[in-house]
């Protein structure tokens, strides 16, 4: 079994997920399809974190796909928070994840006095008002909930709202007047094809996350999916079974990346560090059980400060070297420590973050 290094670690992460190595994906279909879904209860950081794994793309483009040509969609998936996901990927990935997080958020539905009488109801009063009244937002769906009667107040409306789209009923739909709207999914998309299901969809959804995030455990993959570790481990031998596993050595860790990435292992770095300037809740920061390898140490409370916030990072080469705020449409960076090597990376990110937004 092959050891690797900390750097050769992070080319292959990076190189897989399209944010280092020189690597990016022409269209917003093809960089999401690659991660799976990009995470995106942040809006505005799901297309951030598109664009950055793309090339002359902007914003608007994103848009249309999500909204005109409908070839991507946000709703609730992976981990049971929002993602955006392909079309093509939408129906196996809510077979297999829905039935799950809904089973998992029933103790929550109860605390909230959310019997499933009451889910019913909302449920029926949700569709009825989107078949009547079109794309509705949810402040909207909320009022019609609290005039049938059911709960309107704190966390209920969200967790009705994300139950229906958990069971494969609604989708976010287009914006209006810069807020999200909701629509019946199969009115949205009526034409996504299935997919595997069970067991397969288990190991696709395995092989898929380790195309991009290998290499990579069963456990990261249980952390990242919000599946089992049981699972997890299931789908591992299936695929080390099929001969479509390369198993290496990270630090103290058995670890897999898929067989046909094994040329990538001797690819020399390039000669400049290759900067990108990852959103808020970047697939790169939550799709292992660790940052020990892309966030130093020392450092890891500035990226990761708590309560589940994870900020937008600096990266180079897989490893951050700072956070970044967005300010009037230009990129605010704040390195952990100066890091002149870096200037030219940081320049050329920024420009490009800025066009990503901003050009027509």
């Amino acid at each position: 079994m092959r050891a690797l290094d900390d750097e050769q670690v992070r080319a292959l992460r990076t190189r897989g997920q399209g944010i280092g190595g020189g690597v990016t994906f022409r269209t917003a279909v093809e960089a999401v399809e690659r991660v799976v879904g990009v995470q995106a209860q942040d809006a505005r950081a799901g297309t951030i974190g598109i664009g950055v794994r793309t090339r002359d793309l902007t914003a608007a483009d994103v848009r249309l796909a999500l909204e005109q040509d409908r070839t991507l969609l946000r709703s609730w998936f992976l981990r049971g928070t929002l993602h955006t996901v392909t079309t093509a990927d939408l129906r196996w990935l809510l077979a297999l994840l829905g039935p799950h997080f809904l089973r998992l958020s029933a103790r929550r539905h109860r605390e909230l006095g959310l019997d499933e009488g009451r889910c019913e109801r909302a449920e029926a009063v949700i569709m009825d008002t989107l078949a009547t009244h079109g794309p509705s937002t949810r402040a909207e769906l909320t009022d019609r909930l609290a005039a049938a009667g059911l709960p309107s107040d704190g966390q209920a409306p969200f967790h009705l709202i994300r139950r229906t789209a958990l069971r494969g009923l609604i989708c976010y739909g287009p914006v209006r007047n810069g807020t999200d709207t909701f629509v019946p999914l199969t009115d949205w998309v009526p034409d996504a094809p299935e997919g595997p299901t069970g067991d397969a969809a288990v190991t696709e959804l395995t092989r898929r996350y380790l195309r991009a995030h290998g290499p990579a455990t069963p456990e990261d993959f249980a952390g990242w999916s919000g599946l089992p570790v049981t699972a997890a481990r299931r789908a591992w031998r299936a695929l080390d079974t099929s001969g479509e596993l390369l198993r290496v050595r990270v630090g103290d860790q058995d670890c897999a990346l898929p067989a046909d990435r094994a040329a990538e292992l001797d690819l020399a770095p390039l000669p400049a560090p290759d900067v990108r300037l990852l959103p808020a809740y970047d697939n790169y920061l939550v799709g292992y059980r660790s940052t020990a390898l892309s966030v130093p140490a020392a450092h890891e409370k500035r990226i990761r400060p708590g309560g589940g916030l994870i900020r937008a990072a600096v990266l180079a080469d897989g490893l951050a070297h700072g956070t970044w705020t967005l300010s009037r449409g230009q990129a605010d960076i704040a390195l952990f420590a100066p890091s002149p090597h870096l200037a030219e990376g940081i320049a050329t990110a920024s420009a490009a973050l800025a066009r990503f937004l901003h050009r027509k």
